[in-house]
């Protein structure tokens, strides 16, 4: 099989002097004085700029760049972050960033500043930290990264903007891998995105104008398997018809993305870990070895470590290939990701047409527990589109997703005048009903004026009333 196409790892943070317990936490709170082990992106030398994003809150959304410097966060109109939450002071916050870390410092606020559920004068945090000011939070993170122009338009994730910081961690490994011709292992559950995490090295790299070669070895024969991956002559095994020159031949200039390389038999490791120490490979049947100049770029869902000591993986074929590791994080792990994820994925598939996302859909979304991964929620979202194909609204139950216990309440606002409050609650379940109406006809709308009594003229405008068609 063969297809052509033209951040720092994870550490901990530290939480440092001058931190005191949150008197309003019972007696099983933190000791903050101690160490507080926390996994975060770590950097050796800050990037030159960094986001500080309100990640929840009054002001969710607001973002301040932070250069080099000081600045303050608070309530007066003079601070760099202005923030509206009541429980945050005229001045309220410092931030000094320099080239190797951020440093907090509370301004004897009057409800003062916490990170990781303990209240500070002055720490000392990583990229990724989470800071809380009453009901806001305030995230550091690092600055937006995008995959190569060549990539975008294309089908998955890493064409869009990375919001969690798992995933810009991700990102930015990658942009660092593509300066370097090293071998890189692409951990992750299947569905994450291990191959568009390689095409992004790859087009970002020297070699971007060379091919792109994938080689899957997940269910292949041994023969099968070798043929594939370092090519065949003539008469080399029954049904070998033709010589066939393998991936990393057909690779040459450019990139081999080899996925489940866990799959490799323990007695054919030997012929990969020649092929990239000494860039060349031999071709089944064959008695002379061909040069090669490809980077190599392996990936795996299967725990490789439990293999090493095992002793069903090399230890040397694996240091070889993890010269350079990077793991995708699973969907469950950076859900602050799925509203851009969804964005991206209708934009994709519908075809031009525009379809708003409402927050009850990304509520549900956030819910799930996505086994699947990024690959199963462009697959709901695709099936979502299918089954409504006029719909303008990804209502939640398009999407084919059972979460257990998730809320169908009705919304209810008391401060609203009752009519005006029954009107909204009539107006939602119409449009609950007639959605899920849709959806069991296949959005055959006939079908659905007859198996609901309702004339289809009537329908027709009850659909347009509600947005679900144009």
């Amino acid at each position: 099989m063969q297809r052509v196409r033209g951040t720092p790892p994870i550490g901990t943070g530290v939480l440092c002097s001058g931190a005191v317990a949150d008197p309003e936490q019972d007696s099983g709170a933190k000791d903050v004085t101690q160490v507080t082990q926390v996994r975060y992106p770590k950097v050796d030398v800050l990037p030159s700029r960094v986001r500080l994003r309100v990640h929840a809150g009054l002001d969710r959304g607001r973002e301040l760049v932070l250069t080099r410097g000081t600045y303050v966060v608070g309530k007066s109109s003079g601070c760099d972050l202005v923030l509206s939450d009541p429980m945050t002071s005229r001045r309220h916050l410092q931030l000094v960033v320099g080239d190797r870390q951020i440093v907090c410092q509370d301004l004897q606020s009057t409800n003062g500043t916490f990170f990781d559920g303990a209240r500070f004068e002055k720490i000392q945090v990583p990229l990724g930290a989470e800071l809380a000011i009453g009901d806001t939070r305030l995230r550091f993170l690092l600055p937006r990264t995008r995959v190569p122009r060549s990539l975008r338009g294309g089908g998955d994730f890493a064409s869009r903007i990375a919001e969690s910081p798992g995933m810009q961690a991700v990102l930015e490994l990658c942009r660092r891998a593509a300066a370097t011709d090293a071998p890189v292992l692409i951990a992750g559950e299947t569905g994450t995105g291990k191959e568009v995490c390689a095409m992004a090295i790859h087009q970002a790299s020297a070699r971007r104008d060379g091919p792109f070669v994938v080689c899957d070895l997940g269910g292949l024969t041994r023969n099968i398997l070798e043929s594939e991956l370092f090519g065949h002559v003539r008469g080399a095994f029954t049904g070998a018809e033709h010589d066939r020159p393998g991936a990393f031949v057909a690779a040459g200039g450019g990139t081999i993305f080899i996925d489940e390389v866990g799959e490799l038999e323990l007695d054919v490791q030997p012929r990969l870990l020649r092929a990239l120490d000494r860039h060349e490979v031999k071709p089944l049947g064959s008695v002379a070895y061909k040069k090669v100049d490809v980077r190599v770029i392996a990936a795996t869902q299967r725990p490789l470590e439990a293999d090493l000591s095992a002793g069903r993986f090399r230890r040397d074929l694996y240091h070889r290939l993890a010269v350079l590791p990077l793991t995708v994080p699973p969907l469950r792990e950076r859900r602050e990701d799925l509203p851009l994820l969804v964005a991206r994925f209708v934009d994709e598939l519908a075809h031009g047409r525009r379809v708003d996302v409402p927050g009850e859909t990304i509520d549900l979304l956030r819910e799930y527990h996505w086994p699947g991964n990024a690959r199963e929620l462009r697959n709901a979202v695709a099936r979502a589109l299918a089954v409504a194909p006029d719909a303008r609204r990804l209502e939640p139950h398009l999407l084919g997703i059972d979460v257990p216990g998730f809320p169908e309440r009705l919304a209810v606002d008391a401060d609203v005048p009752f009519h005006e409050g029954k009107e909204k609650a009539v107006g939602a379940w119409e449009r609950e009903y007639l959605s899920g109406l849709l959806r069991r006809t296949s959005g055959n709308v006939s079908e659905a004026a007859r198996r609901s009594g309702i004339d289809r003229a009537h329908l027709y405008r009850l659909l347009r009333k509600h947005g679900i068609v144009e």
